[in-house]
């Protein structure tokens, strides 16, 4: 790439929403056989954020997205590109289109992406190459889902685990790429590990022809084989990532990892041998937001200014499909 031609990729803006309703511990201890202490033992979650009725992903998605163009200074108008990471669209053609409608995003495209908790990764990875070709130059990445639709909440193993929110960032063309390298990986035979199944009831319609209906299972997940697919695998994609960026771990300035479980947090740092006070985490606040995980963190730690100007930032998103993937990229604002 040669300066001047703008095709680098800069993350240049955050943005975040979440719902007003808390469900602490103490509260979920009334719902299910559990305790605060059960919870933040195993999972270092002390809080989590539910959608009310009147709420819904859009809603929460359109909120994010403006602070996100606020804070790059760009409009709506401006957006050639909006990018929606989700598993928990309103509508199941996809949301995109209405929150590009809500933001006045009109000479933008817009369309939803699936990769559950690694939806942020993937999003960014696919923003960058849009930018790269030259095809656009203003992306809007938003991250979110409502899981808290989706939970059994009579299970006590996976209920404690889930929150809602919305995480954005602005993606421009740049004269310097700030987005150094990534690895992307997906493994479907793990898929019975984590997933929100289908379930298909049959339904005649005449003598010959019979169809099914389909609706939804609540979130199934192993929780031991899914830590241990974290604990192995998401060191190793970061590994590939900072080679293909040509930095170490020792470089890295933070590291950003879906906010899963704390454990999984401590293990994967220790593994790449970061020390904790490199290792964001909002996890406490939040519980697990599925997509919205990485960009919600990335703006908080913004906002508070511990994220300055040329930060070497790895981040790792892991979860169903299975999925997982890494990127590194140097703060540009």
């Amino acid at each position: 790439m040669m300066a001047g031609t703008f095709a680098g990729v800069a993350l240049t803006g955050t943005g975040s929403a979440v719902p007003d309703t808390v469900l602490t511990n103490d509260d979920l201890a009334e719902v299910v056989e559990t305790s605060d202490e059960w919870i933040k033992s195993r999972t270092g979650i002390s809080a989590r954020r539910l959608l009310s009725p009147a709420e819904s992903l859009t809603s929460l998605a359109v909120q994010a997205g403006k602070q996100a163009l606020s804070s790059a200074s760009l409009a709506a108008t401006d957006l050639d590109l909006i990018l929606l990471a989700t598993s928990t669209a309103n509508d199941r053609f996809g949301s995109a289109t209405q929150i590009q409608h809500q933001l006045g995003a009109k000479w933008a495209v817009a369309f939803d992406l699936t990769a559950a908790c690694s939806g942020f990764v993937f999003g960014l990875v696919t923003a960058a190459q849009f930018i790269r070709t030259g095809t656009y130059r203003n992306i809007l990445l938003i991250g979110a889902d409502v899981l808290s639709h989706w939970v059994d909440w009579s299970d006590r193993r996976s209920c404690v685990l889930f929150g809602d929110g919305a995480g954005a960032v602005v993606i421009q063309a740049h004269w310097e790429d700030r987005l150094l390298g990534f690895e992307l990986r997906s493994d479907g035979s793990d898929h019975h590990h984590l997933n929100i199944a289908s379930r298909t009831q049959p339904r005649t319609l005449t003598n010959d022809v019979s169809i099914g209906q389909q609706d939804f299972m609540p979130i199934a997940m192993n929780g031991q084989e899914v830590y241990k697919f974290a604990v192995r695998s998401v060191p190793e994609v970061i590994d590939k990532a900072l080679y293909r960026s040509g930095v170490s771990a020792s470089e890295l300035d933070w590291l950003l990892l879906h906010q899963a479980n704390k454990r999984i947090l401590d293990a994967v740092a220790l593994r790449l041998a970061i020390p904790p006070k490199k290792v964001i985490s909002n996890l406490e606040n939040y519980g697990n937001t599925s997509a919205a995980s990485i960009p919600l963190a990335l703006d908080e730690w913004v906002r508070l200014g511990h994220i300055q100007p040329g930060h070497l930032i790895a981040a790792s998103g892991f979860g169903a499909g299975l999925s997982w993937g890494a990127a590194v990229f140097r703060w540009a604002i």
